[in-house]
């Protein structure tokens, strides 16, 4: 068993050790800080970032690579001098306090009214799943404090506010449909699609958007409700999918309720032409974590990718460039929250180079007139509500060359000039 602090094995202390940099150094404040006088005194020495995301539970995943971009990118923005403050007269460094929501909404609002009750942070930088972000952002809200929130779709953002002091750099579930629509196409089914959702944010909303868009495509939904996190009798759904001729398995589960199903599958003898589940199968340990080769055919939305080949604004690389310093650092597979995790930084960074203030309005507001391409593309205002949204399109995980198992791009739905490595295979073809 864990223990509390740990996330799949890596400890945000060994992920800091074997980076090499101390924590003042990259000025990554893992203790309370030091009293923060207000923000115009001359004394200031430093702009004190929040920093919220899910270290341990069930969502912990999405955080895997957050110690090591932390470091990356703060390092990124203080050796090019930190931002510059004009009411100051001086550049000052960024600096941060990171809390563990324990992907547990409740505990999210209680970490983050802290962080700006008590440790008066400047700017609140929260990430991954709605059951995070959304408490956090409703927090900054209420406390007049500039809040990013990203690595989660625009809609279970948005559905948390509305919002004025919280701004998203978000990824787009329709986005995540037109790319499932073209990679599906590419295998020949019945398009009878059996849906598969858990009862929590996440999953809601994709059951929706399936709902909504798939029988107006000219595919059949079979739809037989949602179902509690955690369950562990996928029985009875199986028995139905089959019974309905189901050729498509679409979804949205949390990583450990997608093994229970998917090894359910195949010990009922029951595969799918397509497996497609969101959010459980973005990470290359929850594909290993089916056990064998079981993961091989599953599919899921791509939220970043490392061909990608947009730049980052803090230095110069590329996806590639940031996916590779990962595994030179650690020896361990690149992640796609990575890139996420990433851009959160540049968007920030950008807000505070435009405006020179520690004003939190004028921080607010530069947040939310943001125009920019970060390393996870170009990001565009939602029409819907106060949030940006960056590309993404869709990906099969094979049979792995230099780690178990690679993810290709195999569709880029609403944004044709992300490259596609090939085109989808049925799960049997690519199981032989």
């Amino acid at each position: 068993m864990k223990k509390k602090g740990e996330r799949d094995g890596i400890k945000r202390r060994d992920f800091l050790k074997k980076a090499g940099t101390a924590a003042a150094v990259a000025g990554v404040a893992q203790a309370a800080p030091r009293f923060v006088k207000p923000a115009f005194a001359a004394t200031k020495d430093h702009v004190l970032l929040g920093r919220v995301q899910p270290m341990t539970g069930p969502a912990a995943a999405f955080s895997e690579a957050s110690p090591w971009v932390d470091e990356r990118a703060m390092g990124e923005i203080n050796k090019a001098g930190g931002f510059y403050i004009e009411e100051l007269g001086k550049s000052l460094p960024l600096k941060a306090k990171f809390v563990d929501t324990e992907s547990v909404g409740t505990k999210s609002a209680e970490v983050t009214a802290r962080l700006v009750s008590k440790d008066k942070v400047d700017v609140v930088y929260v990430s991954s799943t709605p059951e995070t972000c959304n408490p956090a952002a409703q927090q900054c809200e209420r406390h007049k404090v500039p809040c990013l929130g990203n690595d989660l779709p625009v809609e279970m953002f948005l559905a948390g506010g509305p919002y004025n002091w919280a701004v998203g750099l978000n990824v787009c579930v329709g986005d995540f449909m037109a790319a499932f629509i073209q990679m599906w196409s590419d295998v020949s089914t019945n398009k009878i699609v059996g849906l598969i959702a858990a009862n929590d944010v996440d999953a809601v909303a994709f059951a929706n958007g399936a709902n909504g868009a798939l029988p107006g495509l000219g595919y059949t939904v079979i739809d037989a409700g949602r179902f509690p996190c955690g369950n562990s009798d996928f029985s009875s759904l199986i028995n139905q999918y089959r019974k309905e001729e189901v050729d498509i398995l679409f979804g949205n589960l949390a990583p450990p309720d997608f093994t229970t199903a998917w090894r359910q599958c195949f010990q009922m003898g029951w595969m799918p032409k397509v497996c497609t589940i969101g959010r459980a199968l973005l990470f290359p340990s929850a594909v290993e974590a089916l056990g064998g080769d079981l993961g091989i055919g599953t599919s899921t939305e791509a939220i970043w990718h490392r061909s990608y080949g947009f730049k980052s604004t803090l230095a110069d690389y590329t996806t590639a460039g940031l996916c590779d310093a990962f595994e030179d650092a650690f020896d361990k597979q690149w992640t796609a929250p990575l890139g996420h995790l990433y851009a959160g930084y540049e968007f920030i960074a950008d807000a505070y180079k435009r405006t020179k203030s520690l004003d939190k309005d004028k921080v607010r507001q530069a947040m939310s007139d943001t125009k920019m391409t970060t390393i996870c593309g170009p990001a565009k205002k939602s029409p819907d509500g106060n949030a940006f949204v960056v590309p993404s399109g869709g990906i099969q995980w094979v049979k792995g060359t230099k780690w178990p198992f690679d993810q290709l791009l195999v569709a880029n739905g609403n944004y044709p000039k992300l490259p596609v490595d090939c085109a989808m295979k049925s799960v049997q073809q690519l199981r032989g």
